[in-house]
């Protein structure tokens, strides 16, 4: 296996998928709402972002691997060189984001950061804990539209802050902020779904390494909150379709339910790691690939 190869297994390259639909989904939002992307600002998020999921992601591996038996793609100081080479990388990026924009991005950012790096690292790590799906439903499907979202729309739309003899306030719009929200549910059901379905099948060889994963607590009821997520991700399509912060023609990313569906059923039949784990990936790209689609679609028509 040559470097770049061994480098993409670390990093888990084909699991970025998340961060990129969730930029690309934010994006084709603000085409459907006539507001073009500030190329500067946007391409600078896209690349701090995508770096820190990489390195979040091999600290994870990096961690993981003392305790489950696995071997590192590389020697444990490479290993540890990369992860330090990144994260400067991304920490240099972002603090040149935060340069152009505001002391909001600094805020958001440095939140970011520190979930990613708590979620692997420490002796109460999040990945360790019942709330892997949470955060990283969180990390993917609220905070990188919303980053991306607030750093393209003028100033004020989402926060606003005021510094004052030492006093830092801010304030939330409310009505933008709650169209935020409602945009993230389907990013964030989706990415929650694939932590799921790999905490459902990794249940047995998590629990023999003290990992004790939200399926550890739920058990069998893991399956129905793994179907549920997806039936929460149509909902919401819907409702924002109704309401009209998707176009009316997202409606009709529900036909894709009948795909999902037969997933969802396979993978209710056997959870295996080499065998259906696949099908909670195979979902996100469903759903999320049609929604960024019929959004893009919607903002030419």
């Amino acid at each position: 296996m040559g470097v770049l190869s061994r480098y993409f297994s670390f990093v888990e390259i084909t699991t970025k998928i998340t961060s990129v639909f969730a930029f690309i989904y934010a994006v084709s939002y603000m085409f459907y709402v006539n507001r073009l992307p500030d190329s500067r600002k946007t391409l600078v998020f896209f690349a701090s972002m995508f770096i820190f999921d990489l390195t979040a992601t091999a600290i994870n591996n990096y961690v993981d691997t003392k305790s489950n038996g696995n071997t590192l793609q590389f020697g444990r100081k490479t290993a540890a060189a990369i992860i330090i080479i990144q994260l400067f990388i991304c920490l240099s990026l972002g603090i040149y984001l935060v340069f152009i924009t505001d002391i909001v991005v600094l805020f958001l950012g440095a939140l970011c950061f520190l979930i990613g790096i708590i979620y692997s690292f420490g002796p109460l790590s999040i990945s360790r804990l019942p709330f892997g799906e949470a955060f990283s439903g969180l990390f993917y499907g609220f905070f990188i539209p919303f980053i991306i979202l607030y750093i393209n729309f003028p100033d004020g739309t989402f926060l606003s802050y005021h510094l004052d003899a030492g006093t830092l306030t801010f304030s939330v719009h409310i009505v933008p902020v709650i169209t935020v929200i409602m945009l993230s549910v389907v990013p964030f059901c989706v990415t929650a779904g694939i932590m799921l379905a790999n905490n459902i099948c990794d249940l047995e060889r998590d629990a023999a390494v003290n990992r004790f994963t939200l399926p550890y607590y739920t058990g069998s009821k893991s399956l129905y909150l793994f179907a549920g997520l997806y039936y929460t991700a149509y909902t919401a399509i819907i409702i924002m379709a109704i309401l009209g912060i998707l176009p009316p023609v997202c409606l009709l990313a529900v036909a894709t339910l009948i795909p999902v569906q037969r997933n969802i059923n396979k993978f209710f039949d056997k959870q295996d790691k080499s065998t259906t784990f696949i099908l909670s990936v195979k979902n996100y790209i469903i759903i999320m690939f049609t929604v960024c689609l019929l959004t893009f679609t919607g903002s030419l028509i």
